[in-house]
C-alpha cells in the first residue's frame, strides 16, 4: 500500500467541519500530486456515495471511498481532525478520516484497500498509533504497513487476527432452510475459531452486512437456492458456492474449503454486469440448474401472495360458508356487525392477493433471468396469461420468453447516445410487444388448452388415479424436506388453486397432509426408540414436534444430515401413506398451508387427521427398524459418559 499513500497525502491537522470540507481537502492533496484529474467531478462521485449509504464507523472512523473516472491511480489519503466529522457512525463524528479513490472500473483496487484498511482498523494498538502519529511520514508510513520508527513501540504486541468469512443463505421460501444454513454455519464456525457472519436473505428481506465487514473478511460463503442479492459486494475474495442445503448439512466441510482457497489465493472474479442467476452459480453451471434457479426465483416471490390471498379465502369460506363467493362487492354492502359482511370481505381481499400470482410468478421468474429490465414484460406476460385462460402454467412460459427476450435485445449493440433510454424506455417497450405478441397469438392459446386439460383431468380424478397421484405428491414431498422436488410438488398444488375445483383442493390436502409427516415421525421415533438416537438428536426430535404440527417439513433435516439412507426412505414411505389416504378419503384444503391451524379449513378434517397420523405411524416404525438393524458396534465411554446408540461406532447420548 505503500505506493497509493504518501506523506503528502496525509493531513495531521484537518481543519473541515463538515464531511464535505473534509473530503475537499484531502482530495485536492490528491490533485496535487497528479491522482485525480477533475477535483469537482471526483468530489460528485465522492458524495454519490456517501448518499447512498454513510461511511463513518464506529470508533471515530470515517471512510468516504468512490470509484471515480477522474482517478488516475488508486490513492488513500488519510486526515487526523481535532473536532471531530460527523460521517453518520452512531457513535458520533470521527477523527480519523480516510478518503479511497480508485479508477473507474477498478473493482480489485478499490477492494483491496478497503480490505486491507478495515482490517488494520479493528486493531485497537493501530488506531492508537494513529491518533498519537507526530509526522505525515511516520502515519503514512504505519497506514502501509511499514516500520515507522517510534510510532509503533516494538513491545506493542500485535493480537492475532481469526479467519474471517462473511455468508450469504437463502432458499425459495426464504424461511427455515435460510435460517437453519446461518445458524449451522455459525455453529461451524465457532467450532473452528473462525469468525462466520450471515446475511440471512429470507422473506421478510434482509439487512446488509456492514461493508466493512465485508471489506475485512478473508472469505465468502453463499449457501443458496435462489439468486444472491447484491452478489457483487463480495467480489475478489475467496469463495464457495453451493445450494443452501449444503450449508446445514456439511458447514464444517464448507469453511475448510473457503480457507484452502483463500490459502491459495483464489478469489472470485469482480462483478460485471451479469443476472441475478448468472452470478449466484458456479463457472460452468449446467442450463438445467439455471432453470432450475429461474423457476424458483418466481416462487419464492409467489408464495407470500399465495400464503396471504389463500388463507384469506379459506377464512372467508370458513366464516361464511361455500355461497361466500356469491357475496356482493364489499364497497356497495358492508354491515359492520354481520359475520357473513366479514367473511365476504376476507374473501375478496384474498381474492384480490390471489389475482397477483401468476403475474409475480411471471415477473420474478424473468427477473431472475435479466434482472429489474425483466419485471415489466414478466408481469405483462404474465397478466396476459390469466387474459387467455392459460393460468399457472402460461406464466412460467411467459417468464421464461420474458427473460429470454430482454436478454436477447440486452446483446444487440447500442450507440452511446442510446444507452441512457434503454432500460427505461427501449428495452419494457420492446420485450412487452414481443412478449404481448407471443402470448396473445402465438402460444397463449395451445398453453390455454393444455392448462384446461391439467384442469379437467384434476376434476375427474377418483379412485386407483386419486390415490396414484397422491403417493407420487407425497414422495415428492418427503424426498428432499423443502428442498427442489418439495418445491416442485407444492407449485403444483398452488397452480390448481389458481382455478379451484374438487381435483385441486384435494392435491392440496395431500400435499399438504404429507408434509407434516418427516417431522412428527422423527419426534415419534426418539420419542419411542430414544436409544437409537444421540442426545442431540433426542432434543430436535422435541422441537420437531411443533415443526411438523406446523408443516415444517425441515424440521426433519438433521435427523435426515445425520442418517440419510434410513430416515429419507422411511420419510417417502410414511408420506407415499398420507398422501394416497389423503385422497382416498376426498379430503380438501382450500389454504395453501399445512399445519394443525388449518384443520378447520379442511373437509373431512378428521379422516384428513387420520391419514396424517398413519403415515406418521409408518415412517417412525420404519425408521426404528432400519436403525434397529443397523449391526451393533462394541461401546465406548464418552466424554459425557454418554453411550452410542446401537451400529455407530461412536459414543453419543444414551
Amino acid at each position: 500500500m505503500s505506493r497509493m499513500i504518501t506523506a503528502d497525502l496525509v493531513d495531521l491537522d484537518l481543519s473541515a467541519d463538515t464531511k464535505e470540507a473534509a473530503a475537499r481537502s484531502l482530495a485536492e492533496r490528491m490533485v496535487a500530486l497528479g491522482r485525480v484529474t477533475d477535483l469537482d467531478g471526483f468530489l460528485a462521485d465522492v458524495a454519490a456515495r456517501e448518499a447512498q449509504m454513510p461511511t463513518g464507523l464506529d470508533g471515530g472512523i470515517g471512510i468516504p471511498h468512490c470509484r471515480s473516472a477522474h482517478v488516475t491511480e488508486p490513492t488513500l489519503a488519510f486526515g487526523r481532525s481535532t473536532e471531530g466529522v460527523d460521517f453518520g457512525a452512531p457513535d458520533g463524528p470521527a477523527d480519523l478520516i480516510f478518503l479511497i479513490a480508485a479508477p473507474a472500473g477498478a473493482d480489485d483496487a478499490h477492494l483491496t484497500i478497503l480490505s486491507s484498511l478495515a482490517r488494520q482498523l479493528m486493531n485497537e494498538d493501530f488506531t492508537t498509533a494513529l491518533r498519537s502519529a507526530t509526522s505525515p511520514t511516520g502515519a503514512a508510513a504505519l497506514i502501509a504497513g511499514e516500520e515507522a520508527g517510534e510510532e509503533v513501540p516494538a513491545e506493542t504486541p500485535v493480537p492475532e487476527v481469526p479467519f474471517r468469512i462473511v455468508a450469504v443463505t437463502s432458499c425459495p421460501t426464504g424461511i427455515a432452510h435460510t435460517y437453519m444454513a446461518a445458524e449451522s454455519l455459525e455453529k461451524a464456525g465457532r467450532a473452528a475459531g473462525v469468525e462466520v457472519v450471515v446475511e440471512t436473505q429470507g422473506s421478510a428481506g434482509f439487512t446488509r452486512l456492514d461493508p466493512a465487514v465485508v471489506a475485512a473478511a478473508d472469505g465468502v460463503i453463499f449457501a443458496h437456492d435462489v439468486p444472491v442479492r447484491e452478489k457483487e459486494r463480495f467480489a475478489g475474495k475467496a469463495t464457495v458456492d453451493v445450494g443452501v442445503k449444503a450449508g446445514i448439512n456439511r458447514p464444517a466441510e464448507l469453511i475448510a474449503e473457503v480457507r484452502e482457497k483463500a490459502a491459495r489465493g483464489e478469489v472470485s472474479a469482480p462483478a460485471t454486469a451479469a443476472t441475478p442467476v448468472d452470478k449466484a452459480g458456479e463457472p460452468g453451471e449446467g442450463y438445467g440448474t439455471k432453470l432450475r434457479k429461474w423457476l424458483m426465483s418466481g416462487v419464492s416471490y409467489m408464495v407470500p401472495f399465495v400464503a396471504a390471498g389463500g388463507l384469506l379465502i379459506a377464512l372467508g369460506f370458513a366464516i361464511g360458508g361455500w355461497d361466500i363467493d356469491k357475496a356482493p362487492s364489499v364497497t356497495e354492502h358492508f354491515a359492520w356487525g354481520q359475520a357473513d359482511s366479514w367473511a365476504a370481505l376476507m374473501f375478496q381481499i384474498g381474492g384480490l392477493a390471489f389475482s397477483f400470482l401468476v403475474p409475480v410468478l411471471a415477473g420474478y421468474i424473468s427477473y431472475g433471468m435479466a434482472d429489474r429490465p425483466g419485471l415489466v414484460p414478466g408481469f405483462v406476460g404474465g397478466a396476459i396469461a390469466l387474459t387467455v385462460n392459460a393460468g399457472f402454467l402460461g406464466g412460467l412460459v411467459a417468464g421464461l420468453l420474458a427473460g429470454g427476450t430482454v436478454l436477447a435485445i440486452q446483446r444487440v449493440r447500442i450507440p452511446a447516445v442510446l444507452r441512457g433510454i434503454m432500460p427505461v424506455v427501449v428495452i419494457p417497450l420492446l420485450s412487452s410487444i414481443v412478449v404481448g405478441f407471443l402470448m396473445f397469438l402465438v402460444v397463449g392459446k395451445p398453453i390455454a388448452s393444455l392448462q384446461k386439460a391439467l384442469t379437467d383431468w384434476l376434476s375427474g380424478l377418483s379412485g386407483a388415479n386419486a390415490v396414484i397421484l397422491g403417493v407420487i405428491l407425497g414422495l415428492m414431498m418427503c424426498f428432499d424436506l423443502g428442498g427442489p422436488v418439495n418445491k416442485v410438488a407444492y407449485a403444483f398444488a398452488v397452480g390448481g388453486l389458481a382455478n379451484p375445483n374438487e381435483g385441486s383442493l384435494k392435491v392440496m390436502a395431500a400435499v399438504m397432509a404429507a408434509g407434516m409427516v418427516p417431522p412428527l415421525a422423527m419426534a415419534l421415533a426418539t420419542a419411542v426408540r430414544g436409544r437409537l438416537f444421540t442426545r442431540t438428536e433426542r432434543e430436535n426430535g422435541k422441537a420437531a414436534w411443533v415443526l411438523g404440527a406446523s408443516f415444517i417439513s425441515e424440521g426433519a433435516i438433521p435427523f435426515a444430515a445425520a442418517d440419510p439412507l434410513r430416515v429419507i426412505p422411511a420419510a417417502m414411505a410414511g408420506g407415499a401413506v398420507t398422501g394416497a389416504l389423503s385422497m382416498a378419503f376426498e379430503c380438501t384444503l382450500r389454504a395453501p398451508h399445512g399445519g394443525l391451524f388449518v384443520i378447520p379449513l379442511i373437509g373431512n378434517p378428521f379422516l384428513y387427521l387420520l391419514a396424517i397420523m398413519a403415515g406418521t405411524v409408518v415412517s417412525a416404525g420404519l425408521v426404528i427398524l432400519l436403525k434397529g438393524l443397523r449391526k451393533p458396534a462394541p461401546e465406548t465411554a464418552a466424554p459425557d459418559g454418554e453411550q452410542a446408540p446401537s451400529g455407530t461406532g461412536v459414543a453419543v447420548a444414551a
